[in-house]
């Protein structure tokens, strides 16, 4: 008698965790610094950008942890592991991962730049014109150099989070019942890091604390120093905002970024060839434990080598440069205007410029039919031409609302400015919503023209950062569909009401309707293909945390549907797995630029679906911020985006699959076929579309006519 058919029992572990898959993401990173095919001075960078993230990750993600250990320590995580046992994994991993930074540092990178030309000179290795030009560069050093000598009978002086410090060990005084002293020496941001060193080919290079330690006995005169190291400490970051008890927000926000100043230590990074006698001090000190002492041996911070990455003469070392072009739909003599008014615009960014979404606002600025601009800021750059519009908008009487998220973290203080400036010239600025962070990307100008009211609509994956987009790849949808643009009206009526949306026509927004809007379109492909149609879903996001999202994958690798995902960084979906995730692939690329942008294809019985968001598929993004999930409706541009979606997938270059497993496996290209590098074919169809439209305008016939006959 045959036996009811069940379904196989799910593995317990059916999520990765998510500080570990970070983790993961940033030994990529890693392993691209580590790659001989890239050229050195851009392997520097990636070194500093590892160095740089794990900054944030300590700041972060493992403040966080720290505190929740302190607060319910026994609640555990979707994948089972308890708050303990991730900071037990998170500090072998980091381990771990310095040990690789510093053997590809010392072992690989510095050799092979000094090979060619650029040299790093350790103070030992200092010749009499090094001696010399360190000697001048301490004597202008050592003015702004503060030394503070520790008493044990007063306070511990502030140390601030991620500032490079030196520890100096003194001989005490004859009459001391201590056989030594400490000493501290903040080496302050103001002051290069790298400093040049006079040479007769190449670039030779010192670091600041060498030159301070090699004279460091002139700042103690009359005592003997014994050692002098560096060392760095991280300060937690995870200090939120009691919005319940803060009933101004500007004021409460300021007082965040003071406590954090004088937050909890956790991280010492310290010099490897430290003494017994500095290493017991400072960790008795600072309150850390082995687990968060960190031996560097090398120069600490490796963020600092961003500035080799500056350095002139040195183009072969460095990528060729990739340069946005412009889109060959927009006319630079056209007003931006006209130009969407003919049909809604796709702008794929870093590969086409950013320069249309700021000069639509500039020219919003002003034209005298605007009437009004209404904009969600959650990052900008630190001149940013966008704020400067918005301020000429009001200061010429045009109703200007801002929305500027305070609490965009590490941003916080530029947009406490930006807000300021932006009410003195008559911007009506409101500081995000309670309990929740702003994070859509959208900007709506209302114009009057001889038809009646147009609204022009700006929706994107990427920050108004001018800045940043030529560093990130994002999309940008430009449109003035009546829809659209009405959903646009209702989103900031919304939030700037305080009030519950109305109905959108086309858009989702989180918290509210943007995850079921995603599992509904997950759900229909399920649907499709149990009646036997054709089923697929593409998905390019930054990150892949939320259970609930997952589990709808997971139902539809069990119904069959063919599920490709490309997430840059963290991933919890575990892919590959027989009875649950079978039919689920999962890539990740890393490459010269940082993979940013959220696009969603959903085949749709053959109407293919295609929306781009602002939104990451975290719980963080869907329940406890402000997000736009838009659809593409353009034949044309819905065309376009699978086929951006579809170069990611074919990537064998830069690109990784996650294994069920939980390891990344890089992707190589077949013996006799040939290497596929996504960005650097997105950029080429970039490059080719303006020379095809180039080529058009050369060679299409333009007559002059006469100007039309005056009246008399």
């Amino acid at each position: 008698m045959n036996q009811p058919m069940t379904e196989p029992p799910l593995p317990v572990d059916r999520y990765f965790n998510r500080e570990l898959s970070w983790l993961e993401f940033n030994q990529r990173v890693l392993d691209h610094a580590a790659d001989p095919r890239q050229p050195l001075l851009e392997r520097a960078k990636f070194l500093a950008i590892v160095s740089s993230n794990l900054d944030e990750f300590f700041m972060v993600r493992v403040g966080g942890l720290k505190l929740q250990a302190v607060q319910n320590a026994g609640i555990r995580e979707p994948s089972g592991m308890t708050v303990s046992e991730q900071l037990l994994a998170i500090a072998d991993r980091c381990h771990r991962m310095q040990a690789d930074q510093y053997r590809i540092l010392n072992d690989d990178l510095f050799p092979a730049l000094a090979q060619n030309g650029i040299q790093h000179i350790d103070h030992s290795a200092y010749s009499a014109r090094h001696q010399q030009s360190a000697r001048s560069v301490f004597e202008d050093v050592s003015a702004t150099l503060s030394p503070h000598a520790l008493d044990p009978s007063r306070p511990l002086p502030l140390l601030q989070g991620l500032q490079l410090h030196l520890c100096v060990r003194l001989k005490s005084e004859a009459d001391s019942e201590q056989p030594w002293q400490f000493a501290f020496i903040p080496l302050g941001r103001a002051m290069s890091r790298l400093v040049s060193l006079p040479s007769d080919r190449g670039y030779q290079f010192t670091l600041l604390e060498d030159i301070v330690s090699y004279h460091v006995a002139e700042l103690f005169p009359g005592r003997q120093v014994l050692e002098c190291v560096a060392f760095r400490i991280t300060r937690n970051a995870d200090i939120k905002l009691r919005e319940d008890h803060a009933p101004d927000l500007m004021l409460g926000m300021e007082e965040v970024l003071e406590s954090r100043k004088e937050s909890g230590c956790v991280r010492l990074e310290l010099a490897s060839d430290a003494s017994e006698h500095i290493t017991a001090f400072l960790t008795e000190t600072l309150e850390v434990t082995l687990d968060d002492l960190f031996l560097v041996d090398g120069p600490i911070d490796l963020g600092s080598l961003f500035q080799l990455t500056a350095l002139e003469g040195f183009d072969e070392l460095k990528d060729r440069p990739w340069r946005g072009q412009g889109s060959p739909d927009i006319d630079p003599a056209e007003p931006m205007f006209e130009t969407i008014a003919k049909g809604d615009l796709v702008l794929v960014h870093p590969y086409e410029r950013f320069d249309p979404v700021v000069r639509l606002i500039e020219e919003a600025a002003v034209d005298p039919d605007v009437l009004a601009i209404k904009q969600v800021l959650y990052r900008t750059s630190r001149n940013s031409p966008i704020v400067a519009a918005l301020k000429r908008a009001a200061e010429r009487g045009k109703y200007v609302t801002a929305i500027v998220e305070l609490k965009a973290r590490f941003d916080e203080q530029r947009n406490m400015e930006w807000a300021r400036e932006m009410e003195h010239a008559g911007v009506q600025v409101i500081y995000g919503i309670k309990g929740l962070k702003t994070h859509a990307k959208i900007c709506i100008i209302v114009r009057s023209e001889p038809h009646g009211i147009v609204r022009y609509v700006h929706y994107g994956t990427g920050n108004y950062n001018e800045a940043t987009s030529r560093l990130y790849s994002d999309v940008s949808l430009l449109t003035c569909d009546e829809e659209l643009g009405a959903d646009a009206t209702t989103f900031f009526n919304a939030v700037t009401g305080a009030s519950h949306p109305l109905k959108y026509h086309k858009i989702a927004a989180a918290p509210t309707t943007l995850r079921s809007r995603i599992k509904d379109l997950i759900d229909a492909e399920i649907a499709r293909k149990r009646d036997g149609q054709k089923a697929e879903i593409s998905v390019k996001v930054n990150s892949l945390v939320d259970p609930q999202l997952i589990d709808a994958l997971y139902r539809a690798s069990q119904a069959g549907v063919r599920v490709r995902l490309n997430v840059r960084g963290i991933c919890c979906l575990r892919p590959g797995v027989d009875g649950l995730s079978e039919n689920i692939v999962v890539t990740s690329i890393v490459d010269r630029f940082l993979e940013h942008a959220r696009i969603l294809h959903f085949h749709h019985g053959g109407d293919d679906q295609v929306l781009i968001s602002s939104a990451d598929w975290m719980p963080r993004n869907l329940d406890r911020r402000i997000e736009l999930l838009v659809p593409i409706e353009s034949p044309q541009w819905r065309k376009r985006l699978i086929r951006v979606l579809q170069t990611y997938f074919k990537d064998n270059r830069s690109a990784w699959n996650l294994t069920s497993s939980g390891r990344w496996k890089r992707i190589q290209p077949p013996p006799e076929g040939e290497a596929v590098q996504a960005q650097r074919l997105l950029y080429e169809a970039a490059v080719g579309a303006v020379q095809q439209a180039d080529q058009h305008r050369r060679t299409a016939f333009e007559t002059h006519d006469p100007p039309a006959l005056k009246d008399h």
